[in-house]
């Protein structure tokens, strides 16, 4: 993980680039109310009190989260990890509004992740454009 953390140190990044320490905490808390939201999302559906196509965006939505890392970081591919954002960005929208009539509380919870989402898609396109 050492030579990609150099590979990664060694890419060009925007002015506006946040420190390298502020990802961790803000991932944490950001898991943290991933977990409690999506895990309402698969207990209702596990209950059936939501049906199938309520529940896949947010599958959808942890397997391009967590694939962020390998695709990034891994293969060392910001074109892929780039793509990959825009993945976790469009489930996250599909999986709030597709909550959103079931249990609003979940969609709004999604609010700071939808942002941070928002703003690492925008760094990923960035950081990709001046690396290619």
């Amino acid at each position: 993980m050492n030579d990609a953390y150099d590979w990664y140190q060694q890419l060009i990044k925007p002015s506006w680039s946040p420190p390298s320490w502020l990802f961790g905490p803000v991932w944490t808390a950001l898991y943290i109310l991933i977990a409690v939201s999506f895990g309402k999302v698969f207990w209702l559906f596990w209950k059936k009190q939501i049906g199938f196509a309520v529940a896949l965006p947010f599958i959808l939505n942890l397997i391009f989260n967590l694939a962020f890392t390998a695709l990034q970081f891994g293969l060392k591919s910001n074109l892929l990890a780039a793509i990959d954002i825009l993945l976790v960005l469009g489930t996250l929208i599909w999986a709030m509004a597709a909550i959103y009539p079931h249990a609003r509380w979940i969609a709004y919870i999604q609010i700071p992740y939808l942002i941070w989402v928002l703003f690492a898609a925008v760094l990923q396109l960035a950081i990709t454009y001046l690396n290619r």
